[in-house]
């Protein structure tokens, strides 16, 4: 549904998207992330059509956004970052405006503006001027400007910013809902949010894809992936550190007391042997028969290969 080709924009000397490729299927969730001054909007800008790439191309149902931007634009809908509104506008006349634009008119305008209301659960203050609105019932109302005519394909800069945890926690489930049908792109600080209702990430940095993957794909990528942590009581930690190193699956096993408790930490020799490593100490363990209350395989964290690919040292792929 949607495909970007070599996408650059440069701003005079700056190159804010340095030959960015990649493909958003239907029934796909991608979460688009970065740092600050990665180029994530300019990228979303420039795929919405509300901007023109330096060079490069984006297709949106196959429709080139440059050289047919309406029937592209037919299929997308768009929430841009700081989510902006007509703030003398009532919330249901913002969204019949909206419907408008669209050409929604009688029954469909009726049930669009139904749906989109209950969608973003802004029954409440539809008659509320949206300069009147907090900030989360703002971006709610622009959020549901953007499903107003149920598009194939949704594009979404930030569409938790300034939501309380329990309206996240919706929002997110209803993208999660959407993503079944549509295909989807949201912009993202949050990286619980990609846990939580993406099937693919891309994190950019300087303007460059650095990775792409399913998250757990992401989440692998960690330094401590696949490192068995193991507590266990009435033993010494030179013996704990002694018999683990003797397990042929183990790289480097550290192993010191904390209180009462030996806390032993062993990284697999080689990546993806986290699941037998597991078994391996598991059997020391047994063996041995040390008393433990926890041991367990790290599956990696998500902020943790954040940093690592975003940091300003990190070389580029």
């Amino acid at each position: 549904m949607i495909t970007v080709e070599n996408l650059v924009k440069r701003f005079g000397a700056k190159c804010a998207v340095d030959n960015i490729s990649f493909e958003v299927k239907r029934g796909e969730v991608l979460g688009f992330l970065g740092p600050n001054g990665a180029g994530k909007s300019t990228t979303m800008r420039i795929v919405t059509g509300f901007m023109p790439a330096t060079s490069g191309r984006v297709t949106i149902g196959g429709h080139d956004v440059a050289e047919n931007p309406i029937a592209a634009k037919k299929l997308v809908g768009y929430l841009p970052e700081s989510a902006p509104s007509y703030p003398d506008m009532t919330v249901g006349g913002f969204l019949a405006w909206a419907a408008d634009m669209r050409g929604l008119d009688g029954a469909r305008k009726a049930s669009a503006l139904q749906r989109v209301t209950e969608l973003c659960f802004l029954q409440g203050v539809l008659h509320q001027s949206v300069d009147t609105l907090s900030k989360g019932f703002r971006h709610r109302t622009c959020l549901a400007q953007s499903l107003i005519h149920d598009p194939e394909v949704l594009v979404l800069d930030e569409p938790t910013d300034g939501l309380d945890p329990n309206q996240k926690h919706e929002i997110r489930q209803l993208i999660k809902r959407m993503g079944e049908t549509k295909a989807i792109v949201f912009s993202t600080h949050i990286l619980e949010e990609v846990e939580a209702c993406c099937s693919r990430a891309i994190i950019i940095d300087r303007g460059r894809v650095v990775t792409d993957g399913t998250p757990e794909q992401l989440k692998a990528k960690d330094d401590d992936a696949g490192m068995v942590t193991l507590r266990v009581h009435g033993v010494d930690a030179g013996t704990v550190q002694a018999k683990l190193s003797q397990v042929v699956e183990a790289g480097r096993v550290t192993a010191s007391a904390e209180g009462t408790r030996v806390v032993a930490r062993v990284e697999a020799r080689r990546r993806g042997e986290g699941g037998d490593l597991a078994n391996a100490v598991a059997e020391v363990v047994h063996r041995e028969r040390w008393r433990f209350d926890e041991l367990h395989t790290e599956e990696g964290r998500l902020d943790n290969v954040f940093r690592k690919i975003t940091r300003p040292d990190s070389a580029r792929s």
